[in-house]
């Protein structure tokens, strides 16, 4: 069992910056891929980003790519989502991940375990 814990969400102003943290806690925690995704309302889960613990990563292919960065601590067994340059479209509920999963099923919500209870990141503009 892994329980997922994430802070960090809040308002921001277009164009500003948040740091999302979730912190993994269980007996086998640091065995897992870990990934976040968002959802909007009205709209489907979407992947964000996703990292094993051998700092393999992956990002959005187009939404969020060059604004957005995984990153994690492995002796704290969290892993963080650097948020820059944000606009409204960024607005959503955003989620933290584990799976047992290698890179191609990072971007699948089918491909993980568990779930951290989300936290929501709005964006005015």
């Amino acid at each position: 069992q892994v329980q997922l814990v994430e802070s960090g969400g809040g308002l921001v102003q277009a164009g500003g910056s948040l740091r999302l943290s979730c912190a993994a806690s269980g007996r086998t925690a640091s065995k897992y891929a870990m990934g976040w995704f968002r959802q909007a309302p009205g709209k489907e889960r979407e992947f964000v980003a996703a990292i094993s613990w051998s700092t393999i990563r992956t990002n959005n292919a187009d939404s969020v790519r060059g604004r957005f960065t995984i990153s994690r601590d492995s002796a704290k067994n969290t892993v963080y989502l650097q948020m820059n340059r944000l606009n409204s479209e960024d607005t959503a509920v955003y989620y933290c991940a584990a799976g047992l999963t290698g890179p191609t099923g990072w971007g699948s919500v089918g491909s993980y375990d568990y779930w951290g209870q989300g936290t929501q990141v709005t964006v005015s503009s």
